[in-house]
């Protein structure tokens, strides 16, 4: 069979690589929903008008933006080490691991708060963040080994749609689960006992790489291996963790610092929505907390489905080379940041006598936001496929300080939830930073393999075949 057909038929069909993309979905979603379901919680939980039997704190605002933002004091600490982890232990058991300690933590949430207060909730969050952080690095380092260049779009577009299918399952089922339920306590048993059905399915049919997959045809295991210049044998002279990683030469590129500044500023604006909706529309669209949470999920639900058809034209475009891949993913980062941008200075102009209009702009703000994941979280592999998880860990650590900052940032600037002033001026620093940070993006981002991506001298296949010469007999064949 030729290596047309060998490339070409596997992607028309569901592949063991598509199954490895979806229970990552799956998996991020999970930990989204343990991430975001305080945003909604917070609201109830400090409610005095709520039914007797749950337990309601009176907290400031302060207090509850320390509470937002102390999920992310974890989470960016263990970033760049989960990278190097990664290829010492492999992705598939460090986010195992990684979602299993979250997942404890979210049961045990209603009772730790009730006995320690914002303060030991805020220690909980910290925690669960150092065990979520594994969770990108992870992600990314499964993908390198999984997903071909011509289907890294869509690939990487359904793998990371699972953060949005998060925030719609955290957002859209809160709202019934706390009317219905028991109040907010029930968010985290819900979110940490899903949690741990995905463990169970992840721990049996997740893998790290083609070769670890005992099931996989040889037809997808040889279009995948070749695709990315991998050896067809699961024989190797060293691990990944012997490799050098070009930290150095990381910190020199150009690219790969307009990359970090970009994830910051798109964390910015990403989380200041996310951990915020919920209050911006009870406080000043007025919205009780069932149509909050439904309304809430709505942006998350177009992102989500925005997602797939992005990732779809992204593909097109590369194989019917409409389009290089660096203007690719310059466009496709402009769509989900310039447009956004937009959409927030016009939602701050918005309020309750604006509802329609108000739920329009931030449907438009967060849904096409889905558009630079194509962008800036694909370039990661772009320039390093040997060190994406690596990468990944440097810049998504960087851009997780914004996540602690933007929600302490509103915490100080919203001193009045009631005055759309205030909460204009959160929008207007979202789109500066959307700004800012494309702009950076579209004149110095790069697309093309770096050259420190590969330490070794000569490729892996070639050492295989050369496993034993040493200078004597080099000399003698000359």
């Amino acid at each position: 069979m030729g290596q047309t057909s060998v490339e070409q038929l596997p992607s028309r069909t569901f592949g063991i690589r598509h199954l490895q993309c979806l229970l990552l979905a799956l998996g991020l979603s999970m930990g989204y929903a343990q991430r975001v379901n305080m945003s909604v919680a917070i609201v109830e939980m400090t409610d005095n008008d709520k039914q007797e039997g749950v337990e309601v704190f009176q907290w400031s605002e302060q207090e509850k933006s320390m509470v937002q933002s102390s999920f992310f004091w974890g989470y960016v600490v263990t970033q760049i080490p989960a990278g190097y982890l990664c290829r010492l232990w492999g992705a598939k058991c460090l986010f195992l691991w990684g979602l299993i300690i979250s997942s404890t933590l979210g049961l045990l949430t209603p009772y730790l708060v009730s006995v320690g207060d914002w303060q030991l909730l805020v220690v909980v969050r910290v925690i669960q963040g150092l065990s979520q952080g594994v969770m990108f690095p992870c992600t990314h380092s499964v993908l390198s080994k999984w997903a071909p260049p011509g289907e890294r779009a869509t690939l990487c577009g359904l793998s990371y749609a699972g953060t949005f299918l998060g925030a719609v399952i955290a957002f859209g089922s809160s709202g019934w689960i706390i009317s219905y339920l028991h109040g907010w306590p029930s968010i985290f048993y819900v979110s940490g006992v899903l949690g741990f059905v995905w463990c169970f399915i992840w721990h049996v049919w997740g893998a790290n790489t083609p070769h670890s997959y005992k099931k996989i045809s040889s037809q997808e295991k040889l279009m995948i291996l070749k695709s990315l210049d991998q050896p067809t044998q699961n024989t190797e002279i060293r691990s990944e963790a012997d490799e050098k990683t070009p930290i150095r030469e990381m910190a020199k590129s150009l690219p790969c610092w307009a990359l970090l500044v970009d994830n910051c500023a798109h964390n910015w604006g990403f989380w200041t929505l996310l951990t915020q909706l919920p209050s911006y529309m009870k406080y000043i669209l007025n919205m009780n907390i069932q149509s909050n949470a439904l309304f809430s999920a709505l942006p998350y639900l177009i992102m989500l489905l925005l997602t797939f058809l992005f990732g779809y034209l992204a593909d097109l475009l590369h194989k019917r080379q409409l389009a290089t891949t660096n203007v690719s993913r310059k466009l496709f980062n402009t769509l989900g940041q310039w447009l956004p941008a937009i959409s927030l200075v016009a939602l701050g102009y918005c309020d309750s006598s604006h509802l329609t209009l108000a739920i329009a702009f931030v449907v438009l703000s967060v849904g096409l936001n889905s558009s630079s994941f194509l962008g800036f979280q694909v370039n990661h592999m772009d320039l390093t496929p040997n060190f994406a998880s690596v990468l990944m860990g440097i810049t998504n650590s960087s851009a997780n300080v914004m996540s602690i900052l933007a929600p302490l940032t509103v915490g100080f600037v919203v001193t009045d939830v009631t005055d759309p002033l205030q909460w204009r001026i959160v929008f207007f620093i979202s789109a500066g930073f959307y700004f800012i940070g494309n702009l950076g993006f579209i004149l110095f981002g790069q697309t093309k393999v770096q050259t420190w991506n590969n330490p070794s001298p000569k490729p892996l296949e070639m050492q295989l075949m050369e496993p034993s010469k040493d200078a004597a007999s080099r000399e003698t064949e000359k």
